[in-house]
């Protein structure tokens, strides 16, 4: 039996809410009741529930939405599957399985140590598998190993039919073909509710990476240098990131705002086998910025003594001021799992399928180095994660929902901050950045303001929704491509959400 919450229990203020405490915006806006469910029965139930009543459900697993489409549903109901939890499987030659709400270093923890294995996804510990999957899913082993989506065999989902009847469906490859692909990447919200992700098959975990870090200090930094630390990254994934023998190389660029004083860049690696026997393509990464201005001390000599096979936690091999660390698998990704404080935040992100311009930089460093009234940008960043590799294999656009196939850079723009008074201030700042890194001669007149068309973007990464892009006509385009996917998720929402049960204000629109 679900577990209700309503307005007078003193748990809801805190229920109603999630990761960004700018949903919801206003009281009036928030949700009239709250159903957790601890199995498929439970969610089953309480979704006619709350059908049958004429009321709106909208889902939560882990409740990381970057907007507000959960927690803005004024007479509905949020139905939250996070105490819905596991990662494992019945028996040997059974898929493994893993529920809704179960959160992503706990799922890498119980396949780890019941089974060897893990699934490529996100480092933010608390973001649950609900939503992360259904958007595509990424993380450090993305290039080695594909994104989560790319891994899911079956799903169990629950759909609504016309006459308001709840379904439950189990859908793949040959049972509700349509479906399934469409679970695989559109991000949730739009169909049903997911109660069970199945693969037959996960990766085996890595036995070890290497992990390497690099400081810029913005007391050092000028334009020019700043573009060649960007340049030189970029260049290294579009080039000779694209081989098979460096997808095992993960690097984060995260440019802060100089009133950060520093910014960094960290690299995970392993050879394709999981170990770090040879280190080869991780020495030639970062002997690229040798000389792009790194902290003191800070050159990548071009031959850095391997840590001796075997070794354990923490096995430091000198670079300098800096050092270069073999982890065990595991202990690494605890170690980058953390997730951060609830506060007020707003995001856009931006695939890209070449290196950055000049240009790009320059807009950039304008921005990182920019400064409105006394507010504090200190917490505003840009994550430029390495793409591409076998999440880029020929054919997985076609099997899932995710067409951004091309890409060698994701990038997430970020802002965070506390007080609503502050609210303006950073939005202003984040959508000028955008406005202007996309307004160059890289993007046709039409698309000014948007990473589309052309040859050096891929649109939007819609496990980072960004209602600001609704404004523009082509929307969908941006997450889903200017081809075929779009009308099919259109056929699937028509076919399977005939009332339009579950939207937002960026879902499928039939």
């Amino acid at each position: 039996m679900a577990i209700t919450v309503l307005r007078q229990d003193p748990r809801y203020n805190t229920l109603k809410k999630g990761h960004n405490l700018r949903w919801p915006a206003v009281e009036t806006e928030a949700a009239g009741r709250i159903e957790l469910v601890e199995s498929a029965k439970d969610a089953a139930d309480a979704l006619q529930r709350i059908v049958s009543a004429g009321m709106r459900p909208t889902v939560r697993s882990g409740g990381h939405c970057y907007e507000d489409f959960f927690a803005n549903n004024p007479g509905g109901a949020i139905l939250d599957t996070s105490l819905l939890t596991g990662a494992n499987r019945a028996s040997e030659g059974l898929p493994y399985r893993i529920a809704p709400g179960t959160q992503l270093w706990n799922a890498y923890l119980e396949l780890y140590r019941r089974y060897g294995v893990t699934i490529p996804a996100g480092t933010c510990a608390t973001v649950c598998a609900g939503g992360h999957i259904s958007g595509g899913g990424y993380g450090l082993l993305a290039r080695l190993h594909g994104v989560s989506a790319d891994w899911v065999t079956e799903i169990d989902i629950l759909t609504v039919e016309a006459n308001g009847k709840v379904i439950p469906r189990t859908v793949n490859k040959t049972r509700d073909a349509d479906l399934f692909r469409a679970c695989r990447g559109a991000g949730g919200g739009n169909f049903g509710v997911i109660t069970s992700y199945a693969f037959d098959k996960l990766p085996q975990a890595p036995l070890e990476v290497m992990e390497a870090n690099l400081q810029f200090q913005w007391a050092d930094m000028t334009e020019e240098k700043f573009a060649r630390i960007l340049m030189t990254y970029g260049e290294y994934f579009e080039t000779r990131g694209k081989d098979p023998d460096t997808w095992g190389l993960f690097g984060v660029l995260v440019p802060r705002h100089k009133s950060g004083e520093r910014f960094g860049m960290s690299v995970q690696f392993c050879n394709p086998d999981g170990t770090c026997k040879d280190l080869t393509v991780l020495t030639e990464f970062l002997d690229r910025f040798g000389d792009c201005g790194a902290e003191s001390g800070a050159h990548i000599p071009s031959a850095i003594a391997p840590a001796a096979p075997g070794a354990g936690k923490g096995k430091e091999v000198c670079l300098g001021q800096h050092t270069m660390v073999r982890r065990d698998w595991l202990d690494a990704t605890e170690r980058n799992s953390g997730s951060g404080a609830a506060s007020r935040a707003k995001y856009k992100s931006a695939y890209m399928k070449r290196n950055f311009t000049r240009d790009e930089a320059r807009t950039m460093y304008k921005h990182m180095t920019r400064t409105i009234g006394d507010v504090s940008l200190r917490s505003s960043v840009v994550e430029i994660d390495s793409y591409g590799g076998a999440a880029n294999r020929p054919g997985l656009a076609e099997e899932t929902a995710i067409c951004q196939r091309s890409s060698v850079m994701k990038l997430q723009y970020q802002t965070y901050w506390s007080a609503p008074e502050e609210d303006a201030a950073h939005l202003s700042w984040i959508r000028d950045f955008y406005t202007e890194m996309y307004s160059g001669s890289n993007v046709p007149e039409r698309y000014r303001g948007t990473p589309f068309k052309g040859d050096r973007y891929e649109g939007c990464y819609i496990n980072y929704p960004d209602k600001d892009m609704v404004e523009h006509s082509f929307w969908p385009q941006l997450y889903y491509g200017d081809g075929e996917l779009y009308p099919f998720l259109q056929a699937v929402k028509r076919k399977y959400d005939p009332n339009n049960i579950f939207h937002h204000a960026m879902s499928i629109r039939a």
